[in-house]
């Protein structure tokens, strides 16, 4: 299998051309920016209205449970009889995937922000659509952006679909491998999109350390019990 795998890889057909690793993994990264943008649009300001408001949190989380459940495979395929387009169906399944995670995220921040500091920048003034910005929505940031990297994980892993209703991407490897017992296709299939969700988890950590104040980031640690450095001083 690893002889097989290797030769595979090295194999400079599966380079190029429209079925090639470049082409197929550029397809896949497609599919799930365009799902994760799309389900940004949708869950980040509906989290942010009810994590601000705590209007409609039960039904929130009941929709996201039940959203959960739904299989992805068959969702895509009954959209696919819909709307016969194989990239809108898919699009709109995956958007339907990523929307629960973001939103629980979103809405979880801003719940778990402390009441005490919500309280005292209105004692200062500060009005609602201030207090959201400047301290609700900083304070929350780590885990609106853990929902966020979840779910691009769970679009990674599941955007092999698209294959499954004619189009390209990752999963092409999989279901094409499958269909003629190639099983170092399918491997290899497999090994691309777990390496692409490693990279773009390792991308989006980094634009979460970027983006969460020091302040947050201190106190978070503080919180789970870490030693927190400062200064070179432990």
């Amino acid at each position: 299998m690893i002889t097989g795998l290797l030769n595979w890889f090295g194999d400079s057909a599966h380079w190029q051309g429209a079925d090639g690793i470049p082409t197929r993994l550029l397809q896949h990264l497609g599919y799930t920016l365009l799902a994760l943008v799309i389900a940004l649009v949708i869950a980040v300001p509906l989290g942010l209205y009810v994590g601000h408001t705590g209007r409609g949190g039960v039904i929130l989380v009941g929709a996201g449970n039940t959203i959960r459940a739904l299989p992805t495979l068959g969702l895509v395929t009954f959209l696919f009889l819909i709307f016969t387009e194989s990239e809108t169906a898919t699009i709109i399944g995956l958007v339907v995937l990523a929307v629960p995670p973001i939103l629980a995220g979103t809405y979880a921040g801003l719940q778990a922000t402390d009441k005490g500091v919500v309280d005292a920048a209105e004692g200062v003034g500060m009005t609602g659509w201030q207090r959201l910005w400047k301290v609700e929505v900083p304070i929350s940031l780590p885990l609106v952006l853990g929902g966020i990297r979840n779910a691009v994980l769970q679009l990674v892993a599941t955007a092999a679909v698209a294959a499954y209703v004619g189009l390209g991407g990752l999963g092409r490897f999989l279901l094409d491998g499958l269909a003629v017992l190639d099983y170092s296709q399918v491997v290899a299939g497999a090994i691309l999109t777990t390496l692409l969700a490693i990279v773009l988890d390792l991308i989006l950590a980094a634009v979460q350390r970027a983006l969460v104040p020091k302040g947050v980031r201190l106190a978070a640690a503080a919180a789970s019990g870490k030693t927190v450095i400062v200064g070179g001083t432990a």
